[in-house]
């Protein structure tokens, strides 16, 4: 059955065939009716809502192939959802939704450095088990989002990445229910192709219910940020364009342009203020960290300042993502430069005397053991980009076509200097939704593997609520 076969046959599902899903699986088995249904389905950006005709809420990897086999009986698309930060806005009437949360549980091997995760661990919990045998992930810059939705996006650590790369080159097991409802352990020597594919390949080819993978012996950094004022902007970014490139692979940095909140849970100096935070991270003792800090330090006085010795699961304090849920419109691509020209553009687009109400305009610099393809390759198409930036801007959902105008202006704004590859975490739900787009995403050459194994992994595209790799047309091995 094509993906459009499978669309047409799709209908309303009876209330017997939901009370026999019910009686296969061990979770809750929701639709829109029951009282739980809207919490089951609440997403982290407010302004992007899941409707899917039934919710199961997975408790084991038996239920998520109950629930798999029962969307494709049914000609649903399949949809999985943890944290929710990047749900795609088609997560319809059409879909059945498996959530993930309840799949739990955190085994450390300390002489083996490894960790092995169930699909609803996320990052706060996986941290902190690691450090009690004094090991480090490659874990984001928000604790608060899914270890696995991250690594199978690639993973972009603010701590680690510089010196070890994706967290996706760390995995080295993977518990998987394909599109035929089998539940699968997939390895580098069991399945390479289907492994390749799923790191980096995010969601497309199964629902990962475990993933095992190795970390790296830390329990300290040096790290936090300066927040200097947003009018000193250009002067502080002209010394950070050429001192980031010349950092260590121990040493990791980007900036945001902020216009914040007036929130009491910030800072005194940072309520509703304008300001620049650099972000800096150092795998080494303070008294070298400070001696790479100090052209910054020199570039300006900052208002805030929270580089310090920090324990390993205090990684968020890098960044200082929002935790709770918002309403936001977002946008994220790749530069391939961050020249004094690129620099003049984005001050002009989003600095003192621009009209920007974005909350935060992002670049990190990426290279080092990011740009190195690991010893089992994968399918992370960024390797080789220097920078990426990320945007969003919040409002009250009927204000957010303004901010969606803005992000506009800030994209067209850097559009000379923009890379086709990206970071496929950073790529909006409603980015990359043509098979040319996400074509352009992994290159042509990479794409055409992918939607191979797409081919042979998933003929009839159950996994299409995503970032979308369509089957190819020819065998595998054409």
């Amino acid at each position: 059955m094509s993906q459009n076969a499978a669309a047409a046959t799709a209908g309303p599902v009876s209330p017997d065939d939901v009370a026999g899903l019910r009686a296969a699986v061990t979770g809750p088995v929701l639709e829109p009716a029951d009282a739980p249904y809207a919490a089951e389905c609440a997403t982290y950006n407010l302004a992007q809502p899941t409707a899917p005709a039934v919710v199961v809420g997975a408790t084991s990897a038996e239920d998520v192939a109950h629930a798999v086999t029962f969307a494709t009986r049914h000609g649903l698309a399949v949809a999985v959802k943890n944290a929710g930060h990047q749900v795609v806005p088609s997560v319809g009437e059409s879909t059945l939704l498996i959530t993930t949360t309840r799949l739990t549980g955190v085994e450390v091997d300390e002489s083996a450095r490894t960790l092995r995760v169930g699909a609803g661990v996320r990052w706060h919990e996986a941290l902190t088990a690691a450090a009690k045998a004094g090991l480090a992930p490659l874990a984001g810059s928000t604790p608060g989002v899914g270890v696995v939705g991250y690594t199978l996006g690639g993973g972009l650590s603010p701590l680690l990445g510089r010196a070890h790369g994706y967290a996706a080159d760390h995995v080295r097991w993977i518990e998987v229910v394909t599109a035929d409802g089998v539940i699968r352990t997939v390895t580098p020597d069991d399945e390479p192709e289907l492994f390749w594919a799923l790191l980096g390949g995010k969601g497309n080819y199964g629902v990962v219910t475990r993933i095992e993978f190795t970390a790296v012996e830390l329990t300290a950094f040096y790290g936090g940020g300066l927040w200097f004022p947003g009018e000193d902007m250009a002067e502080v970014l002209e010394v950070w364009r050429t001192w980031a490139p010349a950092l260590p692979e121990t040493a990791s940095t980007s900036f945001a342009v902020q216009r914040l909140p007036q929130d009491d849970a910030l800072p005194e100096p940072l309520r509703g203020a304008f300001v620049l935070h650099v972000r800096f991270s150092h795998l080494g003792d303070a008294a070298e960290a400070e001696e790479l800090l100090a052209p910054l330090r020199a570039a300006g006085t900052p208002v805030l300042d929270s580089i310090a010795p920090r324990p390993v699961p205090d990684i968020g304090a890098i960044h200082v993502d929002p935790v709770d849920p918002l309403p936001y419109v977002e946008t994220g691509f790749g530069l391939r430069e961050f020249s004094a020209e690129t620099l003049e553009a984005l001050v002009e687009a989003v600095g003192p005397g621009s009209d920007c109400p974005l909350v935060t305009v992002e670049v990190r610099a990426l290279g080092g053991a990011l740009d190195r393809e690991p010893g089992t390759p994968n399918a992370v198409p960024s390797r080789g980009l220097p920078y990426v930036t990320f945007a969003f801007g919040v409002a009250a959902p009927p204000d957010l076509p303004f901010m969606d105008e803005h992000l506009a202006k800030y994209a067209a704004a850097l559009s000379p200097w923009t890379d086709p590859r990206n970071v496929v975490n950073f790529v909006a739900p409603d980015e990359a939704v043509s098979e040319a787009e996400v074509r352009r995403l992994y290159g042509a050459e990479r794409y055409h593997r992918l939607a191979a194994a797409k081919r042979r992994w998933d003929p009839d595209n159950v996994f299409r609520r995503n970032h979308n790799i369509r089957p190819s047309s020819a065998p595998a091995g054409d």
